[in-house]
């Protein structure tokens, strides 16, 4: 069974625009696990730009709620996982100018800090993936790196959907490398730019277990309900 993670971050977004409590992460939270979600994700952000410590403490020790923290490798930030202990953690490169994620990890060139990282969290029996490009090497790696998970970006195949171009270089490639990871013992999920078309799309890789998504649905939540849209999304990845 395919699994749906909601990302909560921007209702923090919009509650911050004002300063004040409302609309409140923590309800959106049970909210959406209540809605269908299979888990609830989060970034804490070195910059806080929208989801707050608080907020993650307390999301964090809601009874029976599946919690993916996304983090980067900033130590402050490591040690603020170790202590919340959610149930899963995705590892994710951070750039402080960058509106969104822009791509994956550099294994490559952070290996020796990201598998200090995957140690920690495994000794705290902390599920881990990390947030790769489509890359085999990149999922050769991450068998090295003795992680569970890898989440693939999948921001150039929503791009090219919804630009209309030809996606399927794009998508081969995310279907080797969800092989692979297969083949190796690495479970796979998918994220960023995912929208009903490219999940859809997505859905045809047996491998991908789980879908995390969150723009979309919280954009398409402002017109439809955010209760409407998780089920729409449920649909799809059956």
């Amino acid at each position: 069974m395919k699994r749906l993670g909601v990302n909560i971050d921007h209702i923090a977004t919009l509650r911050n625009a004002r300063g004040e409590f409302h609309p409140n992460p923590v309800y959106a939270a049970k909210f959406v696990k209540k809605a269908g979600a299979d888990s609830v994700t989060i970034h804490l952000r070195e910059d806080r730009r929208h989801i707050k410590d608080t907020d993650a403490n307390k999301i964090c020790s809601i009874n029976n709620l599946l919690v993916n923290l996304e983090i980067s490798t900033n130590p402050q930030i490591v040690n603020i996982a170790l202590k919340l202990k959610p149930d899963f953690v995705c590892i994710v490169p951070e750039n402080r100018k960058e509106i969104t994620t822009e791509g994956g990890l550099n294994l490559k060139k952070n290996r020796i800090k990201i598998k200090k990282i995957i140690l920690k969290l495994k000794r705290n029996n902390i599920r881990t993936s990390l947030f790769i490009n489509p890359s085999l090497n990149d999922i050769k790696i991450s068998k090295e790196l003795e992680v569970d998970c890898v989440e693939i970006h999948t921001g150039r195949l929503s791009n090219l959907i919804k630009l209309k171009k030809n996606y399927n270089f794009e998508f081969n490639k995310i279907k080797k490398c969800s092989m692979l990871a297969n083949k190796l013992g690495i479970e796979t999920h998918a994220g960023h730019g995912l929208d009903y078309k490219t999940t859809k799309i997505l859905t045809k890789i047996s491998e991908i277990k789980e879908f995390n998504i969150g723009h979309f649905i919280i954009g398409e939540s402002i017109f439809y309900g955010l209760k409407k849209i998780i089920k729409n999304f449920k649909k799809i990845i059956k």
